[in-house]
């Protein structure tokens, strides 16, 4: 990131960045306990219900099939994307000086670009398997076989690793001298690149470009899939079918539209001169909102996942 010669104390414009400091959400003391109260909740909301699906999934052999075995992952992503971001926010909402090492920024920005990449291919192969399980029902069994499933499960992986590397590579091989404070709340590219003292355009057109890849690729097949899905449900006939229908579509959607909406403001417009509260309140909902409201959304809500439930409380 930067030459290993650390100029005088005098050049301050040059001296090498060893750590970063993290504006935070808010830097108001009146807000910090609150904000931390109400993130600790998320939190724990999170982590318990995520581990909850992971756990009724794995152990109920009526859930082994391939719409529990996307769900399954996709509560593993968010596990990752909020553990990898929270409780680090949460100890800075406690403290007065809020850094964070070069070597710890990167580990964080590389692990959570990894499961928010990896969870937007998700989302797409979830929409996948529920175009063909409203629109081809016959076929379902012979296309959604277990080896589709984890040939689709292993790529929204490695795709999630691959933008991770190109992002992170283009955004920590920039120098950083002189300015270390970060106006949000973790590390991400879009608001590191703002610190380099260096021309940034490359890596800005890297990032974007991967934005294209990750985002809207994903974002073209599940608009695709609901077209078809919203199509072939107008023309179901049994009300009770087409309730059931919409109302899991419509789950989905929402989370579509919270994750997709901000990420696409975050990583697909034109970088700005500095990142204002409004685009770190944004960011929460892609990094934190989405990862507790996904075991609710997908499962908790389900006939399937509330009987396997109650089954385990039985027992």
């Amino acid at each position: 990131m930067c030459s290993q010669e650390e100029p005088s104390m005098g050049t301050e414009n040059q001296t090498c960045v060893t750590e970063f400091i993290l504006v935070g959400l808010s830097s108001g003391q009146r807000t910090q306990i609150p904000l931390f109260m109400v993130f600790l909740a998320i939190y724990l909301l999170t982590v318990l219900g995520n581990l909850l699906i992971i756990v009724l999934i794995h152990t109920d052999s009526r859930l082994h099939t391939p719409m529990y075995f996307f769900l399954k992952n996709l509560s593993f992503t968010d596990l990752l994307f909020s553990t990898t971001i929270v409780p680090q926010m949460l100890f800075h909402l406690l403290v007065t000086r809020k850094t964070i090492s070069i070597a710890g920024c990167s580990i964080q920005m590389i692990f959570s670009l990894v499961a928010g990449c990896t969870e937007s291919s998700l989302l797409a192969v979830m929409s996948y398997d529920r175009y063909v399980a409203v629109c081809k029902p016959l076929r379902y069994a012979t296309v959604m076989t277990q080896r589709v499933c984890v040939q689709l499960t292993v790529g929204s992986w490695a795709s999630g690793a691959f933008v991770s590397l190109v992002d992170t590579t283009f955004t920590l091989s920039l120098s950083y001298h002189g300015q270390n404070m970060i106006n949000h709340y973790f590390c991400e590219p879009p608001a590191l690149l703002k610190l380099a003292s260096e021309e940034t355009s490359k890596a800005e057109t890297a990032i974007f470009a991967m934005g294209v890849v990750i985002l809207l690729g994903p974002l073209s097949l599940i608009l695709f899939s609901y077209w078809n899905i919203i199509s072939t449900v107008i023309q179901i006939h049994a009300g009770e079918r087409k309730l059931k229908v919409f109302c899991t579509c419509g789950s989905h959607l929402i989370v579509v539209v919270l994750f997709y909406g901000s990420t696409v403001f975050t990583y697909m417009r034109p970088n700005s001169t500095k990142m204002n509260e409004g685009d770190k309140v944004i960011s929460v909902f892609y990094s934190v909102v989405t990862s507790m409201m996904n075991p609710f959304i997908y499962s908790l809500r389900n006939k399937d996942v509330r009987e396997s439930f109650r089954k385990v409380l039985g027992r």
